[in-house]
C-alpha cells in the first residue's frame, strides 16, 4: 500500500499490527499430549499411564525401543484434540493401590489443565480420565530388558 506525499514521491505506509500479531502459531497434538502426560505423571498416586496390564506395559516399553514403534512414553495413555484456541484431552491412568481414585483424578485434571494452558495458551475444555488398573503392592515391576536378553 502506498500513499501520496506532496512532492510527488510515493512512500510505503507502516503496518499497524504489532510483530507478535504477524503470523500464526499452531501447536501439534503430540506437543499437547507430551505436556499432559508429563503433568499427569507428577501426581502422587499415578503409577503409570496407558493400558493397565503389566504385560501390555512391557510390550509397550519394548515397542518404544524399536524405531518407528509405539508412541513415546511421554505420550502413552494420552490423546489430545487440538483446535485453534481450545484442546480436549483423554487420559488413561493406572493408580497405586490405596489412593483415593477420585482425589488422584481431580489432581491429575488440575495439574494437566494448569500445565497445558500455561505452556500453550490453549483453553482446555475437558480432561477425561479413564482408570484402567490398580497397581497392587505385591505386583512386581516387569523388566522388559532382562526378558529380552
Amino acid at each position: 500500500m502506498t500513499e501520496s506525499v506532496s512532492g510527488g514521491a510515493a512512500k510505503p505506509t507502516k503496518s499497524l499490527a504489532s510483530p507478535a500479531d504477524r503470523g500464526r502459531t499452531s501447536i501439534a497434538d503430540g506437543v499437547v499430549e507430551k505436556i499432559a502426560g508429563l503433568a499427569a505423571r507428577e501426581v502422587v498416586g499415578v503409577h503409570a499411564m496407558g493400558s493397565g496390564s503389566g504385560l501390555s506395559r512391557t510390550f509397550g516399553a519394548v515397542r518404544e525401543r524399536v524405531p518407528g514403534g509405539a508412541r513415546s512414553s511421554a505420550t502413552r495413555g494420552v490423546k489430545a484434540e487440538v483446535g485453534e484456541v481450545q484442546t480436549a484431552l483423554d487420559l488413561e491412568i493406572v493408580v497405586d493401590y490405596g489412593v483415593s481414585i477420585r482425589d488422584v483424578a481431580r489432581e491429575v485434571r488440575e495439574n494437566v489443565i494448569s500445565a497445558v494452558e500455561r505452556m500453550t495458551g490453549l483453553e482446555v475444555v475437558e480432561v477425561n480420565i479413564a482408570v484402567s488398573d490398580v497397581k497392587l503392592p505385591e505386583e512386581e515391576e516387569e523388566e522388559p530388558e532382562s526378558r529380552l536378553q
